[in-house]
């Protein structure tokens, strides 16, 4: 098929008829998104998952005691526990069983946080340790943090409550009780912290925070007995002290450096993005966005303004404001292909192209702009989700003023037509298809906030003389337009969701379209003003003062008499 394609292109590129070259597409794999979202493999996730468990927690029991009866009930302990963990995800975390990769990624924290639990009391019984020092140099919230930047705290929470459970099958039965309390508390301070992650420094904050409480709860149940470091033994006693503090800390410490290195290559692989990587492809000195600043100023300037309407709806409604924000900024890229077209980038007093068009292929080259932000967001790499709100943020809505045009046309050639001045089969065909956006619509909250606040902020720019009143009627038809259009029916925007969007944008139109008073201009040309002027110069005198010894106008000076 693809030579097929080959020479179709080639062919009709002989004639004239095309470039020769292909549009560059999304490549996505029917079978892979299929498996992706596939409900019998997600129960075969879970079972896998549940028999993993089981061994991994028999294996730790014979490391550690032998064979034996023991081993075995403990791994149906842990089969049982982890059956009642995927029924918890199948019931309460709708976002995770979207997609089986996410299921994978949860689950798979899980196993390999047990393999790191296991692996450290093998180190420590070993090594003939401490017990409280072998405590605190269990990784407690390795899979706790890494579930909480990349699927939400919620995730982060239920990662620490399992990983509590199972892993106290693998420590020693004197010890379950302290290790349950104290990985289950450093689990859900992590996860906690990391609920808004949107700088680096916060994973270094939350492996600090977890390593602290280690410490406290290990002060509260006597692991680090403090009645050491005074006395005839104190050297040895702060020598202890030191060894357990610095365990936790640097544990804490050093998992959080692990997770934030570990984060890019998870992202990448599980298709996932987290609010760390938003904000870094928020710089506005990507190439494309340097490039529509000097080619087409008027579309960049109008993308902040939509960043700006987008970033502040979502977060009033809890959508993803830092994805807003960086797919408002690109939304429009498309228009860099001709961007003399397009009314906010064209000079006044310059010719309008469209002049010398038809509505038709005006209206043609209006849509394209969507498949040719597609195709530049590929040949940059950019996010999918970026992709996807390029394609989706006109949905399938019409191109109101050419299709008007269109029709005026079509009823000034029947006019024409009835006066006999133009034959029957001159008359234009209008089909309102080739005057709408090709789609799909907004699928997202996101998308659906960013179609919204590109429309609001277009049409804003037609008011004159803009009030309270005007901003909000504006927005109110804007947005019950695109409702009975359809066009948010697969955003998941509820109507008190778009109340609030409503709210937001009237607010901050108002703020940006607010009038200015008017500043005092100078009496006479390149007269310096009282605020510019230096305390010690002198202030200058209008010609003909008093004081200037100068003449006053139509007054001749009056004659000294002597006597």
């Amino acid at each position: 098929m693809g030579f097929i394609d080959a020479f179709k292109r080639w062919r009709l590129a002989q004639r004239g008829l095309s470039s020769g070259k292909k549009r560059r597409v999304q490549n996505d794999d029917s079978v892979s998104v299929s498996l992706d979202r596939s409900p019998w493999v997600r129960f075969s996730l879970y079972l896998i998952f549940c028999a993993s468990a089981g061994v991994l927690v028999m294996r730790g029991v014979i490391a550690a005691t032998g064979d034996g009866q023991e081993p075995l009930t403990a791994g149906l302990y842990a089969f049982f526990l982890a059956l009642s963990a995927v029924t918890v995800i199948e019931l309460n975390h709708p976002a995770v069983i979207e997609r089986n990769g996410r299921v994978i990624l949860l689950l798979a924290g899980i196993l390999a946080q047990l393999g790191l639990i296991h692996a450290v009391s093998l180190i420590v019984s070993l090594n003939q340790l401490p017990t409280g020092v072998g405590l605190l140099l269990t990784p407690f919230v390795v899979a706790p943090m890494v579930h909480a930047v990349l699927l939400g705290a919620r995730s982060g929470v239920f990662s620490a409550v399992y990983v509590s459970l199972l892993g106290t099958l693998l420590v020693p039965d004197e010890g379950k009780a302290l290790f349950l309390t104290v990985s289950l508390l450093c689990g859900l301070v992590a996860a906690l912290a990391l609920r808004k992650t949107r700088r680096r420094s916060q994973l270094l904050r939350a492996g600090l925070y977890s390593g602290l409480m280690a410490i406290i709860l290990a002060s509260v149940f006597g692991v680090i007995d403090y009645a050491n470091l005074a006395g005839v033994d104190a050297m040895n006693g702060w020598k202890l002290f030191g060894l357990a503090a610095g365990s936790a800390l640097g544990v804490g410490i050093g998992t959080a450096l692990l997770v934030g290195g570990v984060l890019p290559v998870l992202e990448g692989i599980f298709r996932l993005t987290t609010d760390i990587s938003w904000l870094e492809l928020s710089d506005l000195n990507h190439k494309l966005l340097r490039q529509m600043q000097l080619e087409a100023p008027g579309t960049f300037h109008h993308s902040l303004v939509v960043a700006s309407l987008a970033e502040s709806a979502a977060e009033a409604v809890g959508a993803n404001a830092a994805m807003c924000r960086v797919c408002s900024y690109f939304h429009d890229v498309g228009k860099l292909n001709k961007p003399e077209y397009f009314i906010e980038n064209q000079h006044e007093g310059a010719e309008n192209p469209h002049d010398s068009l038809t509505p038709t292929m005006s209206a043609l080259i209006i849509v394209a702009h969507v498949k040719d932000g597609v195709d530049l967001a590929l040949k940059h790499h950019l996010n999918p989700k970026v992709i996807g709100v390029i394609r989706e943020h006109h949905g399938d809505s019409l191109v109101g003023y050419f299709y008007r045009k269109a029709q005026e046309q079509k009823r000034a050639e029947k006019a024409k037509i009835d006066k006999k001045l133009e034959n029957p089969e001159d008359l234009p065909k209008v089909d309102q298809k080739n005057f709408r956006y090709p789609g799909p619509r907004p699928r997202s909250r996101e998308s659906g906030i960013i179609s919204l606040a590109d429309a609001v902020e277009s049409a804003s720019r037609t008011l004159k003389k803009p009030t309270p009143a005007k901003i909000r009627a504006l927005v109110e038809d804007i947005v019950e337009q695109r409702i009975c259009d359809g066009q948010l029916d697969d955003s998941d925007l509820t109507m008190r969701d778009l109340a609030q969007v409503k709210e937001v944008f009237c607010k901050t139109l108002r703020s940006m379209l607010h009038s200015r008073i008017d500043y005092p201009k100078d009496e006479e040309k390149g007269r310096k003003s009282d605020l510019t002027r230096r305390p010690d110069e002198p202030r200058p005198t209008k010609r003909g003062d008093a004081t200037s010894g100068g003449k006053r106008s139509g007054n001749p000076p009056t004659a000294r008499v002597t006597p």
